[in-house]
């Protein structure tokens, strides 16, 4: 996340895709997006020969991963997704047989003025082994996506800067003890407070950042150095 706040460009993300593969052991890492304006940008670490496939071949209409996240704001496993159709067993038959892997997890985004982004990673291994990496890290998962669609909309041209309201220190100790792991009862028997007043503070502090859900306010608040972990 360090090196992602340090990130002046597309090939600082290209980077940090491939120092993830390193840092988690897994095959591949991808960030995909559209802007406002349907521009669509990428990078990761499929094969170029993949990559020039799926465009050619126009895979976005038939990909599950992409139709099936598109209707989703929760992370997804891909064994959850639509492969019943015999274009999907075709696509998916070919992804692997290109190394994307016969295991993904896909963090779908959703930022301002209709942009869509896809935060992937995938591997090559079986169903326990996978069941328990996605469990181990999921949380890291989705804010590291959100860090990568921050970097995203920073470079994205003519970004007007986004208005945001100063958090209460209520609201700041709240995001911090659960950006730190914290449960929901553990923070508020920390603060001394009820769970109905902590949800209040979590709501009002995910309605200031403009954050879909408490895991993306988290994510919008360190990144935005409102916070300190």
């Amino acid at each position: 996340m360090e090196e992602l706040e340090q990130a002046e460009g597309l090939e600082a993300l290209q980077a940090a895709t491939e120092a993830l593969c390193d840092h988690y052991g897994i095959d591949h890492v991808v960030y995909h997006w559209v802007d406002s304006v349907g521009g669509q940008y990428g990078c990761g670490t499929y094969s170029d020969v993949w990559r020039a496939r799926y465009l050619e071949l126009n895979y976005v209409r038939v990909d599950p991963v992409i139709l099936g996240c598109f209707q989703r704001f929760h992370p997804v496993d891909w064994k959850r997704l639509d492969w019943s159709s015999k274009a999907a067993k075709s696509f998916q038959a070919e992804a692997i047989e290109y190394g994307v892997g016969n295991q993904g997890y896909s963090v779908p985004i959703r930022g301002p003025n209709g942009q869509f982004a896809l935060f992937t990673v995938s591997h090559s291994c079986n169903d326990t082994w996978w069941a328990d990496w996605t469990e181990a890290h999921r949380r890291d998962l989705i804010l590291i996506a959100h860090y990568f669609n921050q970097k995203a909309l920073e470079f994205e041209p003519d970004r007007k800067p986004e208005q945001s309201q100063a958090l209460s220190p209520r609201e700041v100790d709240s995001i911090t003890l659960l950006a730190m792991g914290y449960s929901r009862a553990q923070v508020a028997d920390t603060l001394s407070i009820s769970e109905h007043t902590l949800r209040v503070y979590i709501e009002s502090a995910r309605f200031k950042l403009g954050a879909m859900n408490t895991t993306h306010a988290v994510a919008r608040a360190l990144s935005r150095g409102l916070i300190v972990v």
